[in-house]
């Protein structure tokens, strides 16, 4: 177990229309100050469709390593400025704050040294940061990055997705970079998914920028109720930023009414809110996971408990033609045997990650729920009619953490999801942001499954999570996913009146390893993997800023890498809550998206 101290917070109260102030932030270049001795700058410039000019600009400390091959980390990161004058140290702000300069510090890109047993191991390398948009709120990147690739990385209130060149790392270039004029159909980008051509599919969870009809690449149109509403969207894009294709996550025809609510209500009912994405190129398919109507909660204190609003649908692409993809199925997820608690929380809600499985031989499809704390399993993503059955869920992993009673499924947090390459191994994070339970009892965890018999089961698995004794058991039938590693991570303090607990949300597995030869290589299989301990300060659900690097190993299970320390502190866990970084005193950061990168020319 790893408890990190949890920072005081104060209650903060921001209204859904924050997002309208967002997309209008200052087009300022940012003073950050003096940075470390011994800094290089180097900036990127590109022209957006708006024919003004988009940066990157790095700062990259010396590396006094000696000559080596490294692998990085990137952390996609917010700025949220110096702790304001008065308040807790070392406290979060939730708003916007200044820099030593006064001036409203830069989104980031953090490059951190991931190489084991090199002198800077967990030292920050580069900051490049982002200019002119400022409080864009970064979210995620692609959920793997192999060898060529761009990096794609989005701005939730911003509207905006940025194209990285890392192939030279630790310095970042700017290739393109796609905005809110560029994807009128679709708000709010979440999640990446890169494919072999270099082009990426990316995930719109709200709706068109302005309310009321709007026309698609392919011609077809649908009627949404404005940004961070719904019905959402898949984009294509290409390595310079060029948004190729808006594609409808919604049917044309109502999808359920009576499952499908929005605020305000549409006409032709959609739960299309997609959040996470999964492609196999293979098989030409494309998969979407419905999260929520995000912008109903981005007040912390909303009123609005309708369990409908927090989606449970899954969606199947056809993708043969690459700019085109074809709606074939969406469907829905059961509910489970857990009992008296609200309907919100319920198995089937909120349905935030889905993961594919790799292998030829595999088609099986997974799904996880934030609010419901579950996974869920269909055996074979070209069903015309897929059938989904419970096959975990999370309160088996805090009962062998000892934190069960009272913490379960119920609400968990849970998120990332991710299987090793290899198809043997499932990881998940739960970040335990349960407002009914104070910190003293709140933790978030990361735990592994071995799927290997699951996926063996072929197109008829048994396992079924549908009795009291399987929710903190297990599944009884042979094929389950058993647990294999569990690991607790409490986190900070997220929340109005700090009365959420947050552990990790997001995370990337290390796929490269270190050959003989001197040069890293990718596998199918993953010995560690790395997380964040941040959400959306927004919603009210924040954390305590901090990257952990924990190592897997199938016999042992899961085990904090205490040598990845922070530079400043000496403690495990890269810090984001600091007051310097390359780039100045600009006080602290919050990470989101985190990405195993290797420079082009390191990679065999």
């Amino acid at each position: 177990m790893h408890v990190f101290a949890a920072p005081h917070r104060r209650r903060v109260s921001v209204l859904a229309a924050a997002v309208a102030s967002l997309l209008a932030a200052a087009l300022v270049l940012v003073a950050c100050g003096t940075g470390r001795p011994g800094t290089r700058v180097v900036r990127s410039t590109v022209k957006g469709s708006d024919g003004k000019s988009y940066w990157v600009e790095n700062h990259i400390v010396p590396d006094r390593g000696g000559p080596r091959r490294h692998e990085w980390v990137l952390a996609w990161a917010g700025a949220e400025g110096l702790p304001t004058k008065g308040s807790a140290a070392p406290g979060h702000s939730h708003g916007p704050s200044a820099s030593a300069s006064g001036a409203v510090p830069p989104d980031f890109l953090a490059v951190i040294d991931a190489t084991k047993g090199s002198p800077t191991y967990g030292k920050v390398m580069n900051t490049a940061t982002v200019g002119p948009l400022t409080q864009g709120e970064p979210h995620h990147m692609q959920y793997i990055w192999h060898k060529g690739q761009r990096v794609y990385a989005g701005q939730m209130f911003a509207d905006t997705d940025y194209v990285f060149d890392v192939s030279r790392l630790p310095e970042v270039k700017l290739t393109g970079i796609a905005l809110s004029k560029d994807t009128p159909c679709g708000s709010v980008p979440d999640a990446f998914w890169t494919t072999k051509d270099g082009n990426a599919y990316g995930s719109y969870l709200g709706g068109p920028d302005v309310a009321g009809p709007c026309r698609y690449s392919d011609g077809q149109v649908r009627v949404g109720n404005g940004f961070g509403g719904t019905p959402g969207e898949v984009i294509r894009l290409d390595t310079k930023g060029r948004v190729t294709s808006e594609t409808a996550a919604a049917t044309a025809r109502s999808e359920h009414p009576e499952r499908c609510h929005s605020v305000p209500q549409l006409t032709v009912a959609s739960c299309a809110n997609p959040h996470g994405v999964q492609v196999r190129e293979d098989l030409n398919r494309l998969v979407l996971s419905d999260f929520a109507e995000a912008r109903n909660y981005l007040d912390p204190d909303t009123k609005l408990t309708d369990p409908t609003l927090l989606r449970n649908s899954v969606r199947i692409f056809d993708i043969a033609n690459r700019d085109r993809p074809k709606l074939l199925s969406v469907s829905y997820l059961p509910t489970g045997p857990r009992k008296d608690q609200l309907p919100a929380f319920d198995e089937d809600r909120m349905v935030m990650e889905n993961a594919l499985t790799s292998q030829p031989s595999h088609r099986g499809l997974f799904a996880s729920t934030m609010a419901g704390g579950v996974i869920y399993f269909t055996p074979d993503v070209m069903s015309a009619h897929p059938v989904w059955q419970e096959v975990f869920d999370s309160t088996t992993a805090y009962k062998r953490l000892g934190l069960y009673p009272p913490l379960s499924g119920s609400n968990a947090g849970s998120s990332w999801l991710a299987i090793t390459p290899d198809d043997k191994y499932m990881f998940q994070t739960v970040m335990g942001s349960d407002p009914r339970w104070p910190l003293a009892k709140n933790s978030g965890m990361l735990f592994v499954l071995d799927i290997q018999k699951l996926l063996k089961s072929g197109p008829h698995p048994k396992c079924r999570i549908d009795t009291q004794a399987e929710i903190t058991e297990g599944g009884a039938e042979p094929d389950c996913p058993a647990l294999i590693g569990a690991e607790q991570i409490k986190g900070g303090i997220g929340g109005p009146q700090g009365r959420v607990g947050i552990g990790p949300h997001w995370g990337s597995m290390d796929h490269f390893q270190l050959g003989r030869d001197g040069y890293y290589h990718e596998s199918d299989q993953v010995h560690r993997v790395v997380t964040a301990d941040y959400f959306i300060s927004k919603a009210g659900i924040d954390g305590d800023h901090k990257i952990c690097m924990t190592d897997f190993d199938p016999r042992t299970g899961l085990t904090l890498d205490r040598s990845f320390k922070d530079e400043i502190t000496g403690q495990p866990c890269v810090a984001f809550d600091r007051e310097t970084w390359p780039h100045g005193t600009v006080g602290h950061a919050r990470p989101h998206g985190v990405l195993f990168v290797v420079s082009d020319s390191d990679v065999r």
